[in-house]
């Protein structure tokens, strides 16, 4: 297959695996009018959170995600948030979420400070400083203990989708 870019195999990372409890962090946490500081600790305690990593807003791994888990409709059959971060400004935020038609929220993180905590990030190539989350996946519960996780291992990656329904599915089934 022709490929109008190259696949690129990332380095392994030590990101926090089931089991672990899932770094907090507190960030703008945008929607389609508004944006304010939320922290994922108050998410958690509300219901079980889908917590999506993705590059930038207008990439096309975006794009892809969004498009796929707006589709597929989660949260209309089970009682979770699914929330996402990137490096997008709160503004790009707002024009996503339009544009995609998604009633999800997005963290805001251009400094890519959450990433990092999560030990996922994506130094982009030749751009010295400049780095992105790579694509990942966490199914937190209450506690935020990590139920489900998947972090890509090359660029482009994208998840199992059906993985991500069926932990979905358990998580919420529990509770």
């Amino acid at each position: 297959m022709d490929l109008d870019f190259d696949v690129v195999d990332l380095e392994k990372t030590d990101h926090p695996k089931e089991g672990d409890e899932a770094p907090d962090f507190t960030r703008p946490l945008v929607n389609e009018e508004f944006w304010e500081d939320v922290s994922l600790s108050e998410l958690a305690r509300e219901r079980p959170v889908l917590l999506v990593f993705y590059p930038m807003d207008g990439d096309f791994p975006a794009t892809y995600i969004w498009n796929e888990i707006r589709d597929r409709a989660w949260e209309e059959s089970h009682e979770i948030e699914i929330i996402g971060c990137s490096i997008s400004t709160p503004y790009e935020h707002k024009s996503l979420i339009e544009e995609r038609h998604m009633n999800y929220r997005l963290f805001s993180d251009p400094q890519n400070e959450v990433a990092e905590k999560y030990d996922i990030v994506n130094d982009l190539d030749g751009m010295a400083g400049v780095s992105e989350a790579r694509p990942a996946v966490f199914l937190l519960d209450s506690e935020r203990t990590i139920e489900y996780v998947w972090v890509a291992e090359q660029w482009p990656d994208f998840p199992d989708y059906d993985a991500v329904r069926d932990a979905i599915a358990a998580v919420c089934s529990e509770r």
